[in-house]
């Protein structure tokens, strides 16, 4: 797992592109050559990388959908649930918007499979808490939450607590407002 959170540093500093096998062997104290023992290149790791997480996420949200049988207290834990990665994981973040066209499709299509379950534990959690809601409507609005959760990491001039709360109360709000319409 070193390497691959190295990679996500790296990829998320310089860009897939601007990465060799050399610099990622150098970062984990190996050769690039010697990476090629774990992954067969740097395709491999992105695509283990991105598909890692996919299912990390997907996991934990249906863990916190499980958790919770009222959908109001489950979207709070799937909020949260996100906001924790978002503030944990910030590298991924970047290096999946940035750098998704580097997979080979197969992978890529794995990782879109695996965010579209993880987006509908979403979509039906609020659609339970709001039952007028279309489905476009709560995928959109789902999407517009993983934008403003994922890109406010990087402005972050608060404490985590501080962050974590912030991002989560504004959330809600916004999610309570789309559904408001």
């Amino acid at each position: 797992m070193e390497i691959l959170d190295l990679a996500s540093q790296m990829f998320a500093r310089s860009g897939f592109h601007g990465t060799s096998m050399d610099d990622l062997g150098a970062a984990v104290g190996l050769s690039g050559p010697a990476l090629y023992r774990y992954f067969s290149g740097k395709e491999a790791i992105l695509s283990a990388m991105l598909i890692d997480i996919s299912e990390r996420l997907l996991e934990g949200g249906r863990e916190r959908t499980a958790a919770h049988a009222d959908p109001r207290q489950r979207l709070t834990a799937l909020v949260s649930f996100h906001v924790d990665f978002a503030l944990d994981d910030p590298d991924l973040i970047d290096v999946q918007a940035r750098e998704m066209d580097a997979m080979p499709d197969d992978d890529r299509r794995i990782v879109r499979r695996l965010q579209a379950q993880y987006v509908s534990l979403w979509v039906d959690t609020m659609r339970e808490i709001w039952p007028d809601l279309t489905p476009e409507s709560a995928r959109s609005a789902a999407h517009a939450a993983f934008g403003l959760i994922n890109s406010t990491p990087h402005s972050n001039r608060l404490t985590r607590p501080e962050m974590s709360t912030l991002l989560q109360e504004m959330t809600l709000g916004a999610l309570t407002s789309a559904a408001r319409g």
